[in-house]
């Protein structure tokens, strides 16, 4: 039988590790403390909806002070007034200016020969002209039937005058037995003839004096108007010479050299340098509040001028709105039709006004909500917002002074009620 070592062991007491147990105890500590530190947030982050990264989102802190509501952009420099020359009547056209060239008011641009017109002009001459003898005529007319009607009266009464003192003879012989009473009847015959006569004489001289004046008159009023067609046909002609309405220069030409046109058709344009403005176009969202009126600033080559809004469009292309800057004041001199120049119109300014600075949000949302963060997580707020600047949106009601919120990136969120933001 083989004997094992059984016999020969011995029993060795080991000896605890103090220092290995003062380690694992310290370390069992640091857990439970870090545990007990991050429970809030750790609870917070199993009560949010998700997690996004700070990288993805842009933040801003509601802010109290002065609020400027203002409309920038990039305007160029157009002319207030640039008219384009039509031509009045068709023909051949002579240019006497080249596109560029400085021009006075009343100056002769370009020249249409139209034969029709001037011939008809010569044929209403001449019109008017027979008009003016078949009036002048009626004239001389008139006085020799006056006349002869005067003298048919004239006589009228002196018959009746030799009819009366008739009549007295042969009553003033009757009566002395000279004469017979038949004779003193024929002569009261006669007497009653001659009175006839001129009462009939006295009604034609008043009535044929009317008719004659009506003839004359109906002549008068036809040349009259003859007159007037050919002073219109004159300024017809004379509108042939297209003339410059305005101080300034020549823009664009329409036509070729002696080219023909129709009545109508585009000459040429000619801009007024003396009264510029700048267009701009405004953002839709900014154009309701924009009115005629409100001054502004058009800066440009180092200068800074007042301006103020002249008109606006009513017209909406793209999204924007043009509106027109005058300037208030003379207009300067140095500038060029279409230069580009830097504007700035003020359309509200007051102090002490809850604020924050603008961002996709509000139209996300449509301002009826915000995400506020506090201890890393977004909640979703309610909200009403006010007016809105390029930089900056009031609020009305719903935040702070002092609230961080999420002004950019909230698609991320997927309009969850609590998001955890994550570093």
């Amino acid at each position: 039988m083989i004997r094992d070592t059984s016999g020969s062991d011995r029993l060795v007491e080991v000896k605890p590790n103090r220092k290995r147990q003062l380690i694992l105890v310290g370390a069992g500590v640091a857990v439970l403390v870090l545990l007990a530190w991050l429970a809030p947030g750790i609870g917070r982050l199993f009560s949010a909806s998700g997690s996004v990264s700070s990288s993805r989102l842009s933040f801003a802190t509601v802010e109290r002070g002065l609020f400027v509501r203002d409309i920038a952009a990039e305007g160029k420099v157009v002319a207030a007034v640039s008219p384009t020359l039509y031509a009045t009547s068709g023909g051949a056209v002579t240019l006497k200016v080249r596109a560029g060239d400085t021009v006075k008011k009343g100056q002769v641009l370009a020249t249409i020969v139209s034969p029709e017109l001037t011939n008809k002009l010569a044929q209403e001459e001449s019109n008017a002209d027979a008009m003016q003898v078949n009036y002048l005529r009626a004239q001389i007319d008139a006085r020799k039937q006056r006349s002869a009607l005067q003298k048919a009266f004239d006589n009228a009464r002196i018959d009746q005058q030799t009819a009366q003192r008739d009549l007295d003879r042969y009553k003033k012989a009757f009566s002395q037995g000279a004469v017979p009473s038949m004779d003193v009847d024929r002569a009261k015959d006669t007497l009653d003839k001659a009175n006839i006569a001129a009462v009939h004489a006295r009604s034609d001289l008043g009535m044929d004096n009317a008719s004659l004046n009506f003839d004359i008159q109906s002549k008068k009023l036809a040349h009259d108007r003859q007159l007037l067609l050919v002073q219109d046909l004159k300024r017809q002609v004379d509108d042939l010479d297209v003339k410059s309405p305005v101080d300034g220069q020549v823009g664009q030409l329409f036509i070729a050299e002696k080219a023909t046109v129709a009545k109508d058709a585009q000459l040429l344009s000619v801009i007024d340098l003396s009264a510029l403005q700048v267009e701009m176009q405004v953002p839709e969202s900014f154009a309701r509040d924009l009115g005629i009126g409100m001054s502004g600033e058009i800066s440009g080559n180092g200068h800074t001028w007042k301006g103020i809004v002249s008109a606006i469009s009513p017209e909406v292309v793209n999204g924007q709105v043009a509106a027109r800057l005058r300037f208030d004041g003379e207009t300067p001199k140095q500038l060029r039709q279409n230069q580009r120049l830097s504007v700035r119109v003020l359309l509200d300014k007051r102090d002490n006004v809850l604020t924050v600075q603008r961002g996709s949000f509000v139209d996300e949302s449509g301002g009826s909500y915000a995400y506020v963060v506090r201890d890393g997580i977004a909640t979703k707020t309610p909200i009403r917002v006010g007016a809105s600047s390029i930089d900056k949106v009031e609020i009305l009601d719903g935040l702070k002074q002092g609230d961080r919120i999420v002004i950019s990136g909230t698609d991320n969120f997927k309009g969850a009620d609590r998001v955890a933001i994550s570093n």
